[in-house]
């Protein structure tokens, strides 16, 4: 009888775990995107939000404003 708690005790416990998302996340890492164009899509609007913030700081400031680590990568994303 014993034996019997114990092991639905267990499986109660194990249950409870799996649903909890921090924990099932231990055991199955993330997908951060689903396809392949969502990937592409999250890193495009990444560099567009990027050269937009350059783009703000120009604006407000002037191209002098810019370093030059801002300047080379202000080259490369209008290159792509």
């Amino acid at each position: 009888m014993t034996l019997i708690i114990i092991l639905l005790l267990v499986v109660a416990i194990g249950f409870v775990l799996m649903k909890n998302k921090s924990v099932k996340s231990i055991f199955t890492p993330e997908q951060k995107y689903y396809t392949i164009d969502d990937e592409f899509n999250a890193k495009r609007k990444d560099r567009e939000n990027e050269i937009d913030q350059l783009l703000s700081k120009i604006g407000k400031n002037g191209l002098d404003d810019l370093t030059e680590k801002e300047r080379k990568r202000l080259d490369e994303l209008s290159k792509k």
